[in-house]
């Protein structure tokens, strides 16, 4: 009887997309096991990839390509993907993606934080509600921007001014001047109603919230991060929504203004687990296999490779984990882990060539797996 296999990693970050490192896994254990059932479910949080975990889990889902305005403000090529209708949703689905439309790979030049905005991400949902989806689903991983959602709800028919009714420029700059935001002419949600994907329960504003915590990544300095917070506190008097309200500060602030818009925000891997199949997936699994670029203590903490392990282990799979390197912190007990690093002898190979040694680290697993041995 074939062994059944269920493939389910992240992105390796910068290196090779979620699909990619899924079918060099299972390229890697056929060598050794030709007659293997291997299922390739590729994962996501809401960040990137979220098109191609949707892309490659449901059959007949369409790319819509399109041109929006980047968070560097130029023209950038992009998509959203249309999954097929049913009863329940006659117009079908539109997952949009923030990483490809409104996110930090993205950025231009020396553009950072306060210039950047959601309004390319907004632009691609109009689009979806212009097609006529009855769901959204949307991915808000890897923002570039910190604009508590300005930019994206404007291009959805909001309206944010300064004292003079002057509209406000895009970014954080454009939260120093706001105050007064007008929603009478913004689109309504599909009937099927807005999930909002995100790995990210910080509140809007506060020592955990959007501009604290993540405006340095995203180039805030000590000035420009205490202006975005008092920009995202008059915000939260503006908009009908719970700043504190967990992932409201997600994607700098986007979280807070889509649920303003009548989103709800869950939890990006174990939605996508669902809408994809994979919760059904590895039922029957004999082996389940995640991964993401590096391995570490913050792993358990909700990501994807976390959540897989735990649905893999909870179905009386055997699990294993295969990353670019592990660290000595990460969480190792009663699953098999593969670094690429230790693999291939040095950082500088794995990353030169991943894709081999993805192939090798599958062969090896699937060796020791039917040798019932440990990796």
């Amino acid at each position: 009887m074939s062994r059944r296999v269920v493939i389910a990693p992240d992105s390796f970050k910068g290196t090779c997309a979620a699909g990619e490192v899924a079918g060099a896994l299972a390229d890697g254990w056929r060598t050794v096991e030709p007659s293997a059932d291997i299922e390739l479910r590729p994962m996501a949080d809401g960040g990137e990839g979220t098109l191609e975990a949707f892309a490659a889990a449901v059959p007949d889902a369409r790319r819509m390509p399109l041109r929006v305005t980047g968070p560097a403000a130029v023209p950038v090529d992009a998509s959203w993907l249309l999954l097929p209708p049913d009863d329940a949703l006659p117009g079908g689905t539109g997952v949009v993606e923030l990483a490809s439309t409104s996110g930090i790979e993205l950025l231009t030049g020396g553009l950072r934080g306060r210039d950047a905005s959601t309004i390319g991400f907004g632009q691609a949902i109009r689009a979806a509600l212009d097609h006529g989806v009855s769901r959204l689903v949307l991915g808000i991983g890897s923002s570039a921007s910190t604009d508590g959602g300005i930019g994206l709800l404007t291009a959805l028919g909001a309206r944010f001014t300064d004292e003079y009714d002057v509209s406000v420029p895009p970014g954080a700059a454009g939260l120093d001047e706001l105050r007064k935001a007008d929603l009478t002419r913004l689109r309504a949600v599909p009937d099927g109603g807005v999930l909002v994907l995100t790995d990210v329960t910080n509140a809007l504003t506060g020592p955990e919230g959007a501009a604290r915590v993540f405006g340095p990544q995203k180039g805030l300095d000590d000035g420009g991060i205490e202006r975005a917070e008092a920009g995202l506190e008059r915000l939260a008097g503006l908009l009908p929504a719970d700043p504190d309200t967990p992932g409201a500060g997600a994607a700098g602030g986007a979280g807070f203004g889509l649920l303003a818009w009548g989103a709800r925000l869950v939890g990006g891997a174990a939605e996508i687990a669902e809408l994809t199949g994979l919760t059904g997936a590895v039922h029957g699994a004999d082996v389940v296999i995640t991964g993401e670029g590096s391995y570490d203590g913050q792993s358990a903490g909700g990501k994807t490779p976390s959540f897989v392990v735990e649905l893999g282990a909870s179905a009386g799979a055997r699990v294993a984990v295969v990353a670019g390197r592990v660290d000595d912190d990460a969480e190792t007990d009663g699953i098999d882990v593969i670094s690429l690093t230790a693999l291939s002898g040095s950082a500088d190979a794995a990353l030169s060539d991943p894709v081999r040694w993805l192939r090798a680290a599958g062969e090896r697993l699937a060796r020791d797996v039917a040798a019932g041995g440990e990796s």
